[in-house]
């Protein structure tokens, strides 16, 4: 596989949000379906302010997408390739770790 330079900074940049444990908290939560910021305030355990601050940064790359109903904003994983990636991860740490090479 052949990355650009671009391609590989926006990757670099990418993991790099995520590996922020509130961050990554706040995506998790918002894996399987929209959560409003009040869910994700009292879910992470972060302030509002906080959590606020970390959905900007994660809509504006892309991780995360939000949808407005009336005075709440929902904030869902962007598509299925962010849940796959976040997923796969989840699981590969779920599993137990092997001591050896094999």
């Amino acid at each position: 596989m052949k990355l650009s330079k671009d391609q590989t900074i926006e990757i670099a940049e990418t993991f790099r949000l995520m590996g922020d444990p509130t961050r990554l908290a706040i995506l998790v939560e918002c894996l399987d379906g929209p959560v409003s910021v009040g869910d994700l305030v009292t879910r992470t355990g972060a302030s509002q302010s906080l959590v606020s601050h970390h959905l900007r940064l994660l809509r504006a790359a892309r991780i995360l997408t939000a949808r407005r109903e009336g005075k709440n904003v929902y904030y869902a994983a962007m598509d299925d390739h962010i849940r796959t990636v976040v997923g796969d991860m989840i699981d590969h740490v779920a599993e137990p770790a092997d001591e050896g090479l094999g």
